[in-house]
């Protein structure tokens, strides 16, 4: 990625429902150059998609929490299958995969304690392949949605080997 590719992705995060007009123009460049260049970011993978971003607590999803989970036997059709049926629970943002202790870390959001209770014993521990669970409340959260690409390690800019 190149300094105009940052730019871009920055310009997108910040908004994406910018125009390509509007991007060629704050960026100074030709719109089809710009097209392109988003074209081309998309194709390689660094542009998935765009969407819209959602307060969970407007829409009744006030309590959140992530729920580390142990699973046995830990062989690849397991961690699989419960990734699966993890991502379709309605009450799950995100699935984590992780190597360590825990072998995920699920992201949900609830409209209240009770359903999250609920979420637990009705949903989780009745899953034969978990032998494990924790979870811990969510009070706030901060998250970057700006990520920057970091520099080559041994680039002047990047990190010392």
């Amino acid at each position: 990625m190149d300094e105009l590719d940052s730019a871009l992705v920055r310009l997108l995060q910040s908004d994406a429902r910018l125009s390509n007009r509007e991007l060629a123009r704050r960026l100074g460049i030709a719109p089809s150059t710009c097209l392109e260049r988003v074209r081309a970011l998309t194709r390689r993978g660094v542009i998935r998609g765009y969407h819209a971003d959602i307060d969970p607590n407007a829409i009744g999803r006030g309590v959140q929490a992530l729920v580390s989970v142990q699973v046995r036997p830990l062989n690849r059709d397991v961690i699989n299958a419960f990734k699966a049926a993890a991502s379709e629970m309605t009450e799950v943002l995100s699935v984590f995969v992780l190597a360590g202790g825990d072998d995920f870390l699920l992201h949900v959001a609830v409209p209240d304690l009770d359903h999250l209770h609920a979420f637990l014993l009705d949903r989780l521990s009745k899953r034969r392949e978990i032998t494990d669970f924790r979870t811990s409340m969510i009070f706030q959260q901060m998250q970057n949605r700006t990520p920057e690409p970091l520099p080559a390690p041994g680039s002047p800019q990047g990190p010392a080997q």
